[in-house]
């Protein structure tokens, strides 16, 4: 039985001038199943108490810590039925124990944590907790990526053979030189506060995360270099891996914020021995089907010749584009309806959510290791200690 109102959502940083703050509010906004009731928007009580002005939010829950929100929303009848976590790196597993221990369902932007060893241990108390825990790779979110998985598990690529995933950007090049703005001079440069990588933690994680959702399957072990071309940083903004995937599958994973011009340049190739599929974020509509004889084919998002997965997640019809928030909202939709099913008490539907979970945060954290420990021996091959 569903839930006969709006889910109560509560949030720990994301205030004043925090842009993906902003992006999980709207993602979650739009299909009205969700109202933002309470929030610690800031480490500075005055910001979080002029953030939740901007919201709109009943001052008394507004508060100056999470701790304190954590306290008393979970003392209140009404209290929130999940947190949205959109701080610090080193804080998603601190906060995150503490809204668990409270009661408290738990939706955290990426990486899961700081280092390996945090994150299981997040796992294990998320399996104890009996709560719900969704980790918000975005990306998996898009028809497209859907229909590339479901051609995937199908079996219309055949026996997979060759995997490529890249995320690059641009816009830190202009440091480089000394001539940019410090652009990547945020805490993310920071390995007290971002872990042990910038570029391959941000942005690689989401690559890989692709690779895993559409293709199923796991690395073995990678060889990678990670580099930091900005002078003075200790963090990498550019990293290239090559991968050994399991059942013999060969790939390459890469990630930079200095490849000069490209903005959000997210793709996934996977070749397969019937034929290989292509999807590009920044096209997310389309998802081309390339043949060794025959023509490529081209796939649109809302049309009815696409899979249960890619339709239900398709919001408008055939011709109207749909892209970054709508695909956020469908993971934000999936995991409102699991939160619903924890909160009434409902068992899982059979093949649970459709939503990323702590499991791919801890892989996350092991490509993210792994890349280090290779980088820092020279390239060598190192296996993945998931």
């Amino acid at each position: 039985m569903a839930l006969n109102r709006k889910l109560r959502m509560g949030m720990v940083g994301g205030g004043r001038g925090a842009f993906i703050g902003a992006v999980h509010r709207m993602a979650a906004n739009l299909d009205g199943k969700i109202e933002l009731v309470a929030g610690a928007f800031s480490s500075d009580p005055e910001k979080s108490r002029l953030s939740g002005e901007d919201f709109f939010l009943d001052p008394e829950r507004v508060y100056g810590s999470y701790e304190e929100m954590a306290e008393k929303e979970a003392g209140r009848e009404d209290k929130i039925d999940f947190v949205t976590i959109v701080v610090q790196n080193h804080l998603h597993v601190p906060v995150a124990k503490i809204f668990l221990a409270a009661g408290i369902n738990v939706i955290c932007d990426k990486p899961l944590a700081f280092d390996l060893a945090q994150a299981k241990e997040l796992k294990e108390i998320v399996e104890k907790s009996g709560k719900v825990f969704c980790l918000t790779h975005n990306y998996t979110g898009y028809p497209m990526v859907k229909e590339a998985r479901r051609m995937v598990q199908d079996g219309e690529l055949g026996r997979l053979l060759k995997i490529v995933a890249e995320y690059p950007q641009g816009y830190a090049v202009g440091d480089v030189e000394g001539d940019g703005q410090g652009k990547i001079s945020n805490w993310r440069a920071d390995p007290k506060v971002a872990g042990a990588s910038n570029c391959m933690g941000d942005i690689g994680t989401h690559a890989h995360n692709l690779v895993r959702y559409i293709c199923g399957v796991e690395i073995e072990e990678l060889a990678a270099e990670l580099t930091a071309f900005i002078p003075g940083r200790e963090l990498d903004d550019d990293g290239n891996c090559l991968v050994r995937f399991e059942g013999g599958i060969k790939g390459l994973i890469y990630a930079s914020q200095i490849s000069n011009g490209d903005e959000n340049n997210l793709n996934i190739r996977a070749y397969g021995t019937k034929a290989s599929i292509e999807w590009r974020q920044e096209d997310p509509n389309e998802l081309i089907v390339k043949y060794a004889n025959a023509p490529r084919k081209t796939y649109r998002r809302g049309n009815d010749y696409l899979g249960e997965a890619a339709a239900a997640n398709s919001r408008t019809p055939f011709a109207h584009p749909e892209g970054f928030i709508e695909a956020f909202a469908n993971v934000y939709l999936a995991a409102a309806q699991a939160i619903s099913d924890n909160v009434e008490g409902n068992d899982p539907p059979e093949g649970g959510y459709d939503h990323p979970t702590v499991d791919d945060g801890v892989a996350g954290m092991a490509f993210i290791q792994a890349c280090v420990e290779s980088s820092a021996n020279n390239a060598a091959w190192t296996k993945m200690q998931g």
